[in-house]
């Protein structure tokens, strides 16, 4: 197996050949990652919320944005500009603090939940052992701060969005907890490295998606509401409650409901490349592509070009699961609460079990094909 390139290593080791000590070349690659992460989000962001206004408008037959900058590139600068210079309105009878702290606790999680999603076989910030779980785990952090947001306001709508989106997360985070933890028993592990490389050797034809079409389907169904897109954003439905807990909100705060939300979308389609599209394994095993070009996987070269490609490959899987979410957005209407809660409950929660118990009888029936 290609082993990739250890960046955190060679750039350790380039530090200490200048004659700078481990311990502060360590210190020096630190911060570098992270601050690459957030810039990357960030940008990731802006060309979701510009697809977002291109694919919606070309499913209604539309132009979309056109002349601010070639293709309409700059009205998410626009936007972000907009909000950032927009003045910040408290409300009078409003708890200050629980509503400054609402939108911070939002976003901080997402954020740092990028900590655990590789691009590469060493392209990761911590390959942390437990790193699907943590997702899990700091996901459920987010609803608390909406719930902070709702109630602080002092506004009966922003309250019930509050109350809708702590329901709605506790509803479907177990359907996914479910689907995970089947994805966790073929794999041997909650790593996400070790995820996706279960998946490889075999090309598209090893990808989880085949062996969990059922366990897929939940998942990204479930990702789906903790994103709070259509046609699960009952907690913003602005017919019914005026933007949920969003309703008092302007300027920056309301700009970091609106960059968690989007942050959260590309997380999640990162996830599901990575448990179940093979992360950035190619469709054709590299052994292959190796054998026909005639060079070895050990090539520097031929390491730096899939590494490359294979960040090219988990951003293009991530990004064409944010079509299909912009698309369902425009194309597919909201349900009610008591039919979102009756799924979560009453539909995802018993097929994710019967799911799981499936994939543990075909580990011990087929261990070879499911990782027994």
């Amino acid at each position: 197996m290609n082993s990739g390139i250890d960046l955190q290593g060679t750039f350790i080791e380039s530090l200490r050949d200048l004659g700078i000590p481990a311990g502060t070349a360590k210190a020096i690659w630190m911060p570098l990652p992270m601050i690459l992460m957030l810039i990357g989000a960030t940008v990731g962001v802006l060309v979701a919320t510009w697809l977002e206004r291109k694919i919606s408008a070309s499913a209604q037959q539309r132009i979309g944005p056109e002349y601010q900058g070639p293709f309409g590139l700059l009205v998410p600068v626009a936007d972000g500009l907009k909000l950032v210079f927009k003045e910040d309105i408290v409300p009078a009878k409003s708890d200050p603090w629980l509503f400054t702290l609402g939108p911070i606790i939002v976003v901080i999680p997402v954020f740092l939940s990028f900590l655990i999603v590789p691009f590469g076989q060493n392209i990761v910030i911590s390959n942390v052992g437990m790193g699907v779980f943590l997702w899990i785990a700091l996901s459920s952090i987010q609803p608390i701060g909406l719930l902070m947001a709702g109630y602080a306001s002092n506004n009966k709508y922003s309250l019930l969005g509050g109350l809708r989106a702590a329901a709605q997360s506790i509803s479907y985070e177990i359907p996914l907890a479910l689907a995970v933890l089947a994805i966790a028993m073929m794999s041997n592990s909650l790593s996400t490295v070790d995820i996706v490389n279960q998946q490889s050797g075999y090309g598209i034809l090893g990808w989880n998606i085949w062996r969990q079409p059922i366990g897929f389907l939940i998942f990204w169904i479930a990702a789906l509401a903790e994103c709070e897109r259509l046609p699960f954003d009952l907690p913003e439905a602005e017919e019914e409650i005026v933007a949920g807990y969003q309703t008092e909100y302007s300027g920056m705060k309301f700009g970091l409901f609106y960059l968690g939300s989007y942050v959260n979308l590309i997380l999640s389609s990162l996830l599901v490349a990575i448990l179940y599209l093979g992360g950035w394994d190619f469709p054709i095993p590299l052994n292959l592509i190796a054998g026909w070009l005639g060079v070895s996987e050990l090539n520097p070269v031929f390491q730096i070009v899939t590494a490359s490609l294979g960040i090219t490959m988990t951003v293009f899987k991530a990004y064409l699961l944010v079509f299909v979410a912009i698309l369902l957005r425009w194309t597919v209407p909201r349900v009610r609460i008591d039919q979102l809660l009756d799924l979560g409950w009453k539909f995802l929660l018993p097929v994710g079990l019967v799911n799981l118990l499936l994939t543990a009888a075909l580990k011990l029936a087929f261990p070879f094909a499911f990782g027994g």
